[in-house]
């Protein structure tokens, strides 16, 4: 078997879990019951030994893919020399189903819309990342997978059989135009064959889509333009990664897909990391998705409560818990080889402090928007900004989760100043709680003059990767205006996006993460979320054509479905990383939304506004901490 290009694959979901769906009518990623489950389809990884359930035609085809409008659900339509048929696949949300105790289940449906056309079936599950090869059992309506501790029932019409080793079914079939067949995998149980309760099934998914994605109709929209689909269908990605029951968000549904090809920079990204809160937050509430951004936050918060302020973990599953140690499966050979292939994750045992400035800019995002925080929550706050003043001036491994020794990042002391600045605000905003606001202004005059004194280059004129470097860029200082530490008129902000574009931005616009010594062997390829914080940099300066032109260049990465892996390979322009990953759409959007700001502030001639001076004034306590009613 070969391997399919990442932008040939479309993502489904259910809020549990993500398959990946190829052109080809493949699907080759699916871990159940969880999205950090073990795989049951794990072709992506190893294409011959992994497992797949393929469905297409037996000839020669040319493939299209398309969501159904603001949905999820997934239609691959298949030309042929004898007509057309189409695949529609989709995972039901439990609103679909209308229980919470439906097992986990993919649904293809097979329609043709013009024959004769001769499809194949193959169904080959290899339970926990292939390490337990199933037995196929028939019934009379179904195959069943029996592995060691699991089992999958596939419900159909068709007529499986068993290949000879008795660890698949296939099938061949000649569809005439207007038939139609369900395929019906069923995790843990059987979901038994019934097209009318299927076709309500697909509507209700349908439905629950839409009502839940951002739709303007045509009122002023904080997106609007060319790029409003591109950020709805980003903001759609976002949420097939929240996980439906903890608001957890998955930064991608994949494990172990490289950063080069053939490289070891292959990491298991099925984990929630606490710096995506932030930009999380505004991306979802700034499109209507309030509950999510605020479950979100509260899930980290609480994430934290349970360690001590000096030792927050950066990552956490997504039901909680940090029992996710690194391991190679060494019996893969990755993705078009590039091994090794890892499941958990070793950040987990790092020091970041950027994670706090994240987080306490999170929760001051949320206020904005009108979610006030708890007094419990402001004392799980007070703790993190407490440990920030005392802790603001050690090393870390960084956002770039660094496997060498820890540097003294300038993006975390960045970072450590949004969150005694934010906590500042918060306190200033919200009369009569207890904050030490004499200690923590002190603390951020300290940190903001020693990230003027140490972390900004004269000889480069912008800030550099950790203190002490002289000429060594990281793209995360772009964010620099954007947190709102210096303003973006600022020449050091300038210097630090022209310094940006002459040394990290390659010859087709897309923008690598940094510059020197990771303590890993060979290198990544370009980063869409720092191409993306270029975009919005640019705006924030109202360097507004620049921002265009960057980002449009980025989008022609995109998947034809809008989707967007980790990074983008400057050689060949394919899609590299996990995929589809929550950091990039969440850039998109954020970009989106700078852009929008300062085209509407070009309109009414006055600069646009970084991320803290938009934020509206908050002048009562009651839209800061909520207080307790009498009847509680």
């Amino acid at each position: 078997m070969q391997y399919t290009r990442l932008a040939e694959y479309g993502a489904i979901g259910d809020g549990n879990t993500v398959a990946l769906v190829g052109r080809d009518g493949s699907i080759d990623w699916c871990p159940l019951p969880h999205v950090e489950s073990p795989s049951v389809f794990a072709a992506l990884l190893d294409a011959d030994r992994g497992g797949h359930f393929a469905v297409r035609p037996t000839g020669s085809f040319d493939s299209v893919q398309r969501y159904h409008d603001r949905t999820n659900v997934l239609e691959t339509t298949f030309r042929t020399a004898g007509g057309e048929a189409r695949v529609t696949d989709f995972m039901p949300v439990a609103e679909a189903t209308e229980s919470d105790d439906s097992p986990p289940a993919v649904y293809r449906r097979l329609e043709c819309a013009d024959g004769p056309i001769e499809f194949e079936i193959r169904f080959e599950p290899r339970f926990d990342y292939a390490r337990d090869i199933p037995d196929i059992e028939l019934t009379a309506d179904s195959v069943v997978a029996l592995g060691d501790d699991e089992r999958a029932v596939l419900s159909s019409d068709l007529p499986l059989e068993p290949s000879a080793d008795g660890h698949a079914a296939s099938a061949t079939v000649t569809l005439e135009a207007d038939e139609r067949h369900w395929l019906v995998l069923g995790y843990g149980e059987e979901i038994p064959l019934a097209p009318a309760t299927h076709r309500e099934t697909l509507q209700r998914t349908v439905d629950y889509w839409r009502e839940w994605s951002h739709d303007c109709n045509g009122t002023d929209c904080p997106v609007g333009g060319r790029w409003h689909d591109l950020a709805v269908r980003s903001a759609l990605v976002l949420k097939l990664l929240i996980h439906r029951q903890s608001g957890a968000v998955c930064a991608s549904p994949t494990t172990s897909l490289p950063e080069d090809l053939g490289g070891v920079r292959n990491w298991d990204y099925r984990y929630n990391w606490i710096r995506d809160a932030a930009f999380t937050v505004r991306a979802l509430a700034e499109l209507g998705h309030l509950a999510e951004a605020k479950s979100y936050f509260q899930l980290c918060l609480d994430h934290c409560s349970e360690h001590d302020p000096a030792a927050v973990p950066p990552v956490y599953g997504l039901h909680g818990g940090s029992d996710f140690e690194e391991r190679v499966l060494d019996h893969l050979e990755g993705y078009r080889g590039s091994a090794p292939v890892r499941v958990g994750n070793a950040a987990r045992d790092q020091h970041q402090l950027d994670v706090y400035g994240e987080l306490i800019l999170a929760i001051y995002e949320a206020v904005r928007y009108g979610q006030p925080v708890t007094p419990d929550d402001w004392a799980v706050m007070c703790d993190l900004i407490d440990y920030v003043c005392e802790g603001w001036d050690e090393p870390d491994a960084g956002i770039w989760e660094v496997r060498n020794d820890p540097q003294q990042f300038v993006y975390s002391k960045v970072m450590c100043w949004t969150a005694l600045d934010r906590g500042i605000k918060l306190a200033e905003a919200a009369d009569g709680i207890d904050a030490p606001l004499e200690r923590w202004r002190t603390c951020r005059a300290d940190v903001q003059a020693a990230i003027l004194e140490r972390g900004f280059s004269e000889r480069t004129n912008s800030f550099v990767r950790a203190f002490g470097d002289e000429d060594t860029l990281d793209s995360a200082n772009l964010l620099v205006p954007v947190v709102g530490f210096l303003p973006p008129d600022d020449e050091r902000v300038q210097g630090t996006i022209d310094a940006t574009i002459d040394r990290l931005v390659t010859d087709d616009g897309l923008v690598r993460r940094y510059e020197g010594d990771d303590g890993l062997p060979g290198t990544d390829s370009p980063f869409a979320v720092s191409s993306f914080w270029l975009v919005t940099a640019l705006a924030l300066a109202g360097r507004t054509e620049e921002a265009t032109e960057h980002f449009e260049a980025i989008l022609e990465y995109a998947s034809p479905l809008g989707l967007l892996a980790e990074a983008v390979d400057p050689e060949t322009g394919d899609q590299r990383g996990n995929f589809p990953q929550a950091y990039s759409h969440i850039g998109l959007i954020n970009s989106a939304l700078a852009l929008a700001d300062a085209d509407r502030s070009s309109a009414e001639s006055s600069a646009p506004l970084s991320r803290e001076e938009s934020l509206e004034d908050l002048d009562s306590s009651e839209e800061i901490i909520s207080r307790p009613t009498d009847t509680e």
